[in-house]
């Protein structure tokens, strides 16, 4: 039986997020027996992205302005370059994630998913990685940016891509069961 029966975890993101980002670790999590709620800016359904493409989309379960930190074991940010760009710019969103560091909740970002991180100002003196082509706003926000396939520092897990899904589902399994 796995650690994660029963634990509720919150999946945030918006459209433009990267398919392989958000359904590979929302399946595994799954599998493991968590149950995972997408939450989003808006109601309804959003949209992937994938290879550059308009793809799928994912039904929403709550917005943000309607989930409660309370709720949750953990937080996943699947990443993509429209998808951290919207929830970043989202008051709501951006104090729902920095709660879960504020309650010391497990916290997994990969890809473009830091982003989100910088705007909640909760990277500063943190070791982590993401997508190579934001490691410089990561360390600008004091970051501790490092070029490896998953990261854990504290509460927090990153990982840099698509190709490193293995490895942060994972790690993101052990640190969200314990």
């Amino acid at each position: 039986m796995s650690n994660l029966n029963n634990k509720k975890i919150a999946v945030l993101a918006a459209d433009g997020y990267e398919q392989s980002e958000l359904e590979s670790p929302v399946e595994a999590l799954k599998k493991e027996g968590a149950i995972v709620e997408i939450i989003s800016l808006k109601s309804g359904e959003i949209k992937a992205m994938k290879d550059h493409e308009w793809s799928n989309s994912v039904a929403v379960d709550k917005t943000v302005s309607d989930a409660k930190v309370s709720d949750y074991d953990a937080l996943l940010l699947p990443g993509g370059v429209l998808n951290p760009d919207a929830v970043r710019a989202d008051k709501d969103a951006v104090a729902f994630v920095k709660e879960f560091f504020t309650a010391q909740k497990p916290v997994a970002a990969i890809c473009h998913g830091p982003q989100t991180l910088i705007n909640a100002e909760v990277v500063k003196g943190v070791k982590m990685t993401s997508f190579k082509a934001i490691s410089k706003d990561l360390q600008n926000a004091g970051a501790e940016w490092v070029d490896e396939e998953v990261v854990t520092d504290g509460n927090l897990t990153t990982s840099r891509k698509p190709e490193d899904l293995p490895a942060f589902n994972r790690r993101i399994i052990e640190e969200f069961g314990k």
